[in-house]
């Protein structure tokens, strides 16, 4: 944990503090952020609070007295509830403007670890309770050079994989030898694992035709299905150096196994090429005036796009997504559709660009990853693909 930095912050956000709490640890974020032990045993409540200068306190229950021995700070101990509410009443002194995992209407879930109660509580002592959304960004987002590296380098070997995966379907169908999306996905998990890469557990996805309509089609050795010619494909991989704080490399690209697509799917595919483009081109755009970008901003120059196109009701998820450790990072989200992200876009943060459209049996999406570097750049490691992947017969 960096205090200094995290005071600062507080500071730069016009709060008075920053209130950490957590039961049976829940609070993922707060075990990250501070640098605690997740594994040791948390069954009563603690509190732990950094004011915007000074000490920081610590409350824990006498049963789990030693809960944050390993931070900085002043130690209270409570026995009953009485004490516990008049205990953290006093820590909390004067502040007046407290951050928490908290955020109004629940606008952004992956921070929203404070319980309604806890906020009430916190409220009774006349507190006014600010999301802690943005500080969490600050300090759960933002990549170092050496995960910018190796963001690059997974970047490089996911794409080679892909092409791997493409050219094995090509070489199969034009035999005509059986190969079907488990095959497929089966080869590109154990590229992953002979090039270093882990997914942590995850599988990606591979979709031929109706499945592919399905966002988030889960494959299983039941429902895969042959993959022949006249085909459409998804493939949705995501995967990082098996390192620790590593950062994922996401992408996702469409195939015909054919050689002229149906026009349809070849427009469907055009428009959401284009509504990509759409968004990057803001990015670059704010980027070049020096001027803050918001994830709902995004989501609605792309979700734009693809409405003035006839397809927003098929348009099912957000933008974009926060990249870090985990495949789905705690930084803003391209989203003004599943929530509305009011966070502002922070250099040194990485994320996702995927619009896609979803009709019966048609499924489309292309994805890119964004870094947003230290220096005002906002780059894609690798290819962006501009057409279908067409197998020439």
């Amino acid at each position: 944990m960096k205090l200094d930095e995290i005071q600062a912050a507080i500071r730069e956000l016009n709060g008075d503090g920053w209130l950490f709490f957590d039961i049976h640890r829940r609070d993922k974020l707060a075990y990250r952020i501070l640098n605690l032990d997740p594994d040791r045993l948390t069954t009563r409540r603690w509190y732990y609070y950094i004011p915007a200068a000074g000490e920081p306190q610590k409350l824990v229950s006498r049963v789990e007295s030693e809960r944050l021995d390993d931070l900085p700070g002043a130690k209270a101990t409570y026995l009953g509830w009485k004490e516990m509410h008049a205990k953290l009443g006093q820590m909390l002194g004067q502040g007046r403007r407290v951050f928490m995992q908290y955020s109004p209407n629940n606008n952004i879930p992956m921070v929203s670890y404070a319980d309604a109660g806890t906020v009430e509580l916190v409220r009774s002592f006349g507190i006014e309770v600010l999301s802690s959304a943005t500080l969490v960004q600050m300090f759960e987002a933002r990549l170092s050079e050496k995960q910018i590296e190796l963001h690059r380098l997974a970047g490089q070997k996911v794409y080679a994989i892909k092409d791997g995966a493409f050219a094995m379907l090509a070489e199969a169908v034009k035999a005509g030898q059986p190969i079907t999306e488990y095959d497929v996905q089966s080869f590109i998990v154990e590229q992953f694992a002979q090039h270093n890469l882990t997914a942590d557990g995850e599988r990606p996805m591979v979709a031929v035709n109706a499945h592919a309509a399905n966002p988030h089609f889960e494959l299983t050795t039941q429902n895969s299905l042959p993959i022949r010619r006249g085909d459409r494909v998804l493939i949705d991989m995501w995967a990082r150096e098996a390192v620790p704080d590593s950062i994922y490399y996401d992408i996702t690209w469409c195939g015909y196994m054919g050689a002229t697509p149906p026009d349809l799917y070849a427009r469907l595919f055009g428009v959401v090429v284009n509504a990509r483009k759409a968004a990057q081109q803001f990015i670059a755009d704010r980027l070049a005036k020096q001027e803050p970008m918001r994830g709902w901003e995004v989501d609605d120059v792309c979700r734009g796009y693809i409405a003035g196109q006839g397809y927003g009701q098929h348009f099912l998820h957000r933008t974009g997504h926060s990249i870090h450790s985990q495949v789905h990072g705690n930084g803003v989200n391209m989203d003004n559709l599943e929530t509305k992200d009011d966070r502002e876009l922070i250099f040194g943060s990485c994320f996702s660009i995927e619009p896609g459209i979803y009709l019966d049996d048609i499924g489309v999406r292309s994805e890119v990853d964004i870094v947003l570097d230290y220096e005002g750049h906002a780059t894609v490691v690798g290819q962006e693909q501009e057409s279908l992947i067409c197998i020439d017969f």
